[in-house]
């Protein structure tokens, strides 16, 4: 059966087979809950572009854009964002940058 374009009934025997799977987030929680990461580390782009919107110059969206991958590249890495700013400041990277030689 189809609905909107949708086949529920491979939609639901897919959910089934991979039950285990799509419920890991609930007994580890080192799983996120959801896999739409991209999404969200775009999210702040599409906010700062309904403030204000645009960029003023490229620069300016190289330098926003430059920050907002480096803060979420230190979150996924368990670096809060407020010591990966003060390191930033320092003129020093957190250590997930660094080369371990």
């Amino acid at each position: 059966m189809k609905v909107n374009g949708i086949d529920i009934e491979s939609n639901v025997e897919r959910l089934q087979n991979y039950e285990d799977d799509v419920l890991r987030f609930m007994v580890d929680r080192e799983v996120p809950f959801t896999n739409n990461q991209g999404e969200n580390d775009l999210r702040m782009a599409k906010v700062q572009q309904k403030i204000s919107g645009c960029f003023r110059s490229e620069y300016g969206a190289e330098m926003f854009f430059g920050l907002r991958s480096y803060l979420s590249s230190c979150k996924k890495q368990g670096v809060s964002a407020s010591t990966a700013l003060a390191l930033l400041l320092k003129g020093m990277l957190a250590n997930i940058f660094t080369s371990a030689e």
